[in-house]
């Protein structure tokens, strides 16, 4: 049992190590000014120049859409999980089941999938 946490434990000492590395490198080679100059008054993103509130209103269908991409990203990697328990069951013999429970899953994604299709949420017309 304490074996199985070794794996767990190394990736996610990979992971913070190299988003450690990276905030390092980052404040390393980043540019380093003495003090601001005219021409950097204000915040500064991608090139365009600042403009209007940063409150301002956005399109609902930009947070649809992320959600959606999030539902169906996370329900793609429940299938990398059932994929290597499937193959141990297809040792045993039994894998039958767990081949229809993974269809079962992915009738309902695909129920859903329709359903957002249905509803028009991918739809980037204005509904005015």
């Amino acid at each position: 049992m304490v074996t199985d946490i070794w794996p767990v434990l190394i990736q996610f000492i990979f992971g913070a190590g190299f988003a450690a590395l990276i905030l390092i490198l980052a404040h390393i080679i980043k540019p380093k000014l003495k003090k601001p100059s005219e021409s950097h008054p204000e915040t500064f993103e991608c090139g365009i120049p600042f403009s209007g509130d940063a409150r301002g209103m956005f399109n609902i269908q930009f947070y649809i859409v992320a959600m959606l991409f999030i539902l169906f990203d996370i329900e793609a990697v429940f299938l990398y999980p059932w994929a290597v328990t499937f193959l141990k069951y297809k040792e045993i013999g039994a894998a039958g089941f767990i081949l229809i429970e993974m269809f079962v899953f992915l009738i309902i994604l695909l129920i859903g999938y329709f359903y957002i299709i249905k509803k028009g949420a991918l739809d980037w017309e204005d509904p005015e």
